[in-house]
């Protein structure tokens, strides 16, 4: 048995290396002088962080950072509160055509972003919404993600005991109570796992912002990422590592800590 289980870990421990890797070596060039970047040893006897202070003093990258924070929060919190109500009316309210209704909004995850991006495009233009964020939180807050957040939120309902919610009933609590004070409640690892799917989906966004947004102080960070360019043209590499470095450590610190409700999350949805 323990052979089994030391044989699992070193066959994890092989499996995590293509993803490890490369996040060491971002993180161990990002420190090194330009000359070094490429040099096949990852790590150097001249550690330097003149690339952290640059990304910065190139661009507005303070500012495009909040951008992507901000973004991300106002639609991950837009996104919960949505699928939430979503999720649990298709979980627990019939009504007729509801599955009709469901298989429709499942095909939300069915169609690629680049496919209705024209379309998407001249109606923000039509409102004014061009060069602003609003088609970023819009588009991200009520497309595929959410999409698939609904999907998530509806499984876990599902799994719920009816037996609460009758119990509920009896202690005079109508429809939206039993929402917002049983289901809520018990819906933690699965708002957990959605909310982290989201903050996620919105954080690397890229086609959308490059589509909306034009000034550089409204750059999100994969938009602002490509911008690290000398005069010449040429890539500003340990600059530019150090950017992705800043962007990257964050989402890994916060999965890292929330990674057992985000599973949990999974299972009790019934997704793999």
């Amino acid at each position: 048995m323990r052979s089994r289980r030391v044989l699992l870990v070193l066959a994890l421990a092989v499996l995590a290396i293509p993803f490890v890797v490369p996040t060491v070596w971002m993180v161990a060039a990002s420190v090194k002088p330009l000359p070094e970047i490429f040099a096949l040893s990852p790590w150097t006897k001249h550690p330097t962080l003149a690339a952290y202070g640059e990304a910065f003093s190139f661009q507005p990258f303070a500012r495009q950072y909040v951008n992507s924070v901000y973004i991300a929060v106002l639609v991950t919190l837009i996104t919960l509160v949505v699928s939430a109500l979503g999720g649990y009316a298709f979980a627990r309210i019939r009504f007729p055509g509801a599955n009709a209704l469901f298989l429709v909004v499942l095909t939300g995850l069915l169609v690629p972003s680049e496919v209705t991006i024209v379309p998407l495009f001249q109606l923000f233009k039509r409102a004014g919404m061009i060069n602003t964020h609003w088609p970023l939180i819009l588009v991200t807050a009520l497309a595929a993600p959410c999409v698939l957040a609904t999907f998530i939120m509806r499984q876990f309902f599902i799994a719920l005991p009816v037996e609460l919610e009758e119990a509920a009933r009896l202690d005079g609590l109508g429809r939206p109570g039993i929402w917002l004070r049983i289901c809520l409640p018990l819906a933690k690892p699965a708002l957990s796992a959605v909310a982290i799917l989201t903050f996620l989906a919105s954080w690397n966004l890229y086609l959308e912002p490059t589509v909306y947004i034009t000034s550089p102080e409204l750059f999100t960070l994969p938009q602002a990422l490509t911008r690290f360019t000398d005069a010449y043209g040429g890539q500003m590499w340990n600059t530019q590592l150090a950017a992705a470095t800043m962007t990257v450590l964050p989402m890994l610190v916060v999965f890292v800590l929330a990674q057992r409700q985000f599973v949990e999350g999974l299972a009790h949805s019934g997704l793999k």
